[in-house]
């Protein structure tokens, strides 16, 4: 790609401390999410309160889609950049390694702890007053999207020893976490050990964050080098699935084996068949990014980022709760009909009108002043999913 006049702009901007492209990414990766979220979640009550599922046990072929919605790798990827350039420019100030952590540590946990905290003692409180034994289930599916937020706080604390590593090891660092990933997942099928796969939360997680240290070179790399990654990602992913050993689908369904909790040996070949695709998709979108407003569309996702990731589920959990009571039920196709498709699109209208008071009452302390958080490419702290 460095032939490209559009990847030596990237490059330049990368090297430089900015690049529009990782904002993009990280700005389309938390649209993902909370879209899936408000869309796809369906809630079914039970004798012990609500579960969470969603449409794909119930619909063929549905899986394939996941191969390009399950943007949590993508997302790793592309903080692993944003902390390498971040901790260079911090490294170059002079800050220690340490201190550049656990600023950061700092930044998201704070934030996050409250929030989980206050719906904790919401929970106790409604339980105490009203009796309601399903009140705890309903706080764990509000706050359950932070589990995303406690993975990359974990990577976030392990940046000193992956800097480290990466000085010194370099490419060899994925090899062995691959390879250590998928004897994890061998002795954990092969011998039942399921608490094993926790390992992997590491391992999988870290190469996907350890990937990012290799963006640059990713970019400035030739066309070809785009599509290998591409296509290597997608056959291993196909070859993996294809073995009956790991399903199709790369979010979570209600019954089958899980790719994501924890994550397995399909999640870095996604890894590789994602980065893979924003490379080969790059040229396209940057011409897009040179129009002002979707510049503009990018900026505004990315200084709304860690508020809505925050407080999407609360605007949700609100919003069906006013749904709830103003009609008096809270039953929810749990198998999804042609109607129940045909309004997906609007789907997102309802939780977005009460995630944005939400936001305004409890999160604009979090709200960025500017586009990007001043220490590397635009690169924001907040997870996007």
């Amino acid at each position: 790609m460095s032939s490209s006049p559009i990847t030596q702009e990237t490059t330049t901007a990368a090297v430089s401390g900015r690049d529009g492209y990782v904002d993009f990414i990280r700005a389309f990766s938390l649209l993902v999410v909370v879209a899936w979220h408000w869309v796809f979640t369906i809630i079914v009550w039970e004798d012990d309160g609500p579960h969470a599922t969603n449409p794909i046990g119930f619909t063929t072929g549905l899986w394939l889609a996941t191969w390009l919605l399950q943007v949590m790798p993508l997302f790793f990827y592309v903080g692993g950049f944003s902390h390498l350039k971040a901790w260079e420019k911090a490294s170059a100030r002079g800050e220690r390694i340490w201190h550049f952590t656990w600023r950061r540590i700092k930044g998201l946990a704070i934030p996050g702890l409250a929030l989980a905290l206050t719906w904790v003692a919401l929970g106790a409180a409604l339980q105490g007053i009203y009796g309601w034994e399903w009140i705890g289930r309903a706080v764990t599916l509000v706050v359950s999207p932070l589990w995303f937020l406690a993975v990359y706080l974990m990577l976030i604390a392990l940046l000193p020893v992956a800097l480290w590593l990466h000085a010194r090891a370099d490419t060899v660092v994925l090899v062995v976490l691959a390879g250590a990933a998928g004897a994890v997942d061998i002795v954990r099928f092969r011998y039942d050990v399921p608490w094993l796969g926790l390992v992997n939360m590491v391992l999988v997680w870290g190469l996907c964050h350890q990937l990012g240290f290799f963006y640059e070179r990713i970019v400035a790399a030739r066309r070809s080098v785009d599509w290998t990654l591409l296509l290597a990602g997608l056959f291993a992913l196909a070859g993996l699935v294809g073995s009956g050993l790991y399903p199709g689908s790369m979010v979570g369904v209600p019954g089958e084996r899980s790719n994501m909790a924890p994550p397995t040996l399909c999640i870095i070949a996604l890894v590789m068949f994602q980065a893979g695709v924003v490379e080969v998709v790059r040229p396209t979108l940057q011409r897009k990014l040179a129009e002002p407003r979707w510049e503009r569309a990018s900026a505004t996702i990315n200084r709304f980022s860690l508020p809505l990731f925050l407080f999407h589920s609360t605007g949700m959990a609100v919003y069906l709760a006013v749904r709830y009571l103003a009609s008096g039920s809270n039953n929810e196709t749990s198998d999804p009909t042609a109607g129940w498709w045909l309004t997906r699109p609007l789907a997102v209208i309802g939780p977005l009108l009460f995630t944005m008071p939400v936001i305004f009452l409890f999160g604009r302390q979090w709200i960025k002043g500017g586009r990007g958080d001043g220490e590397q490419p635009r690169a924001n702290p907040a997870p996007a999913a």
